[in-house]
């Protein structure tokens, strides 16, 4: 056996280890990359995940490939999983620092029937029934996409659908008003529930005055997944090559020059799968195309058999409540509660013991009986919002074959996998699915920076934002 070939059987055989630890302080909007070879968080997904799979090491010399695809999160994988499977395209995965180190291995776990952040009824609103009738049957067909690739990955499903849940008394006509909207227009069977119906017969969540139930909705555990991800698509022959950032872009003649610090990728096309780690300084067709912003996330220890009859569990479906700053939550298969919000505004501010502290005042609210347990889990992580809360999977000029797959606004669990699907599509030059604003238009700039190109103004969308979430809490808890 070669040098060389001794060198590449060694390498996939093993999983490359961090070269540098976990950043808590981390913000895409004002870092120019996501670092290069950086430790996971410490989240609950890594903790309990076992060992990361074995990958292809980091990019050690120049080479050409058909496919390149920057980010090796749900969305990226998936895109290589069904380039191979129904396209005969082996795809090569670039990724910053440890393989699905981003939003895939930070988030709550929570797959529901849904993509962006905007209900069904203000589909309707901006887009006319015709086109809100389409988007809801592409995320109903994303939901069986998801439930066809996870089927033989052990990621502890947890199905049962989606209890969105009232948290104040004011909110239930809207509930009422959207059940029935779900009912009669996208014959979805969306039910009602009263607050003694809800602490019952599902969970003792004190601030409960009602809830609406979907019937689909499935937690998972994140870590598991992408690592089923991983080992699914290098057993099609997707090479993954973590510690791998692009730190330069450049396209001539057709073929993208994609640098690393190991040596040029060069690829007839590339997809970007970034998510709410897509730095500024990736590609002029990204830049200021995304708002990310932070989510906070908590898990206990394994509440004892007492505990659970305290707060009454009884199901494990995936819960969310109303509040526009929502919590989501649900009992894990171990006995834990993970619960999840918003966080702090940028990264400096994140590593702040008080947002943890916010959360488990919140965890307390919802279930008294829980003051005082220990939390044995807290991480951060940035989500894609775009500016028009609507994700976007399209290839942004006609003239370039590059594609990109983001903005899911924190509803990227299930839906990533369809995105994934209709991108690896359009990559080998097939248009699937309906005609969608969502396949068809760029991620929008927000109103007020069209003309403002310059990272500078990020202080000022940040001031925005620490307003905007003033005034959601105003509207949440008071009004």
């Amino acid at each position: 056996m070669t040098t060389t070939a001794a060198k590449l059987l060694a390498t996939e055989d093993r999983t490359t280890a961090p070269s540098k630890p976990y950043d808590p302080a981390y913000d895409p909007l004002v870092s120019d990359t996501p670092g290069q070879g950086r430790d996971y968080a410490p989240t609950y997904w890594i903790g309990t995940a076992g060992e990361p799979p074995a990958d292809d090491g980091p990019i050690v010399h120049d080479i050409d490939v058909d496919v390149a695809i920057i980010g090796s999160g749900f969305t990226g994988l998936t895109c290589a999983i069904f380039l191979a499977q129904e396209h005969g395209i082996k795809a090569t995965v670039l990724e910053a620092n440890r393989v699905s180190w981003g939003c895939s291995t930070r988030n709550g776990g929570q797959a529901q029937c849904a993509s962006g952040r905007l209900k069904r009824s203000q589909w309707i609103t901006r887009y006319g029934l015709d086109v809100a009738l389409k988007l809801h049957a592409e995320v109903c067909e994303g939901m069986e996409t998801f439930k066809e690739i996870t089927r033989d990955i052990a990621c502890d499903p947890q199905p049962g659908g989606h209890l969105y849940i009232a948290h104040r008394p004011e909110v239930m006509p809207v509930l009422e008003k959207e059940a029935k909207i779900l009912r009669e227009v996208f014959k979805y069977n969306a039910r009602i529930f009263d607050a003694e119906t809800v602490k019952r017969e599902y969970v003792d969540d004190k601030e409960a005055a009602g809830a609406m139930h979907e019937p689909e909705g499935i937690g998972i555990h994140a870590g598991k997944l992408a690592f089923g991800y991983l080992k699914k698509a290098r057993a099609l022959g997707v090479k993954v090559h973590p510690s791998s950032p692009v730190q330069g872009w450049e396209t001539r003649n057709g073929i993208h020059y994609l640098r690393t610090p190991g040596g040029v990728v060069r690829a007839r096309s590339v997809a970007v799968a970034t998510g709410g780690y897509t730095s500024q300084g990736l590609h002029p067709q990204l830049k200021n195309r995304l708002m990310p912003i932070l989510s906070n996330s908590i898990v206990t220890r394994p509440l004892t058999p007492a505990e659970i009859a305290a707060c009454n569990f009884r199901t494990t479906q995936v819960l969310t409540d109303t509040r526009i700053l929502r919590h989501y939550y649900r009992l894990m298969p171990d006995g834990r509660v993970q619960i999840g919000s918003r966080s702090a505004i940028t990264g400096t501010d994140a590593p702040e013991k008080k947002y943890e502290s916010f959360l488990i005042r919140d965890l307390h609210r919802k279930f008294p009986a829980l003051e005082g347990i220990q939390i044995d889990y807290s991480w951060w992580g940035w989500v894609d919002v775009s500016h028009d809360m609507m994700p976007r999977i399209v290839q942004p000029d006609p003239a370039q074959t590059i594609y990109y797959a983001l903005g899911y606004g924190g509803n990227g669990v299930m839906y990533s996998a369809q995105a994934g699907r209709r991108m690896a599509d359009r990559i080998a030059g097939k248009r699937t699915g309906p005609e969608l604003p969502i396949f068809d238009s760029r991620l929008p700039f927000p109103n007020m920076m069209e003309m403002v190109e310059s990272p500078l103004f990020a202080p000022f969308r940040r001031l925005g934002q620490r307003f905007l979430y003033r005034w959601y809490h105003l509207k949440d808890e008071v009004f």
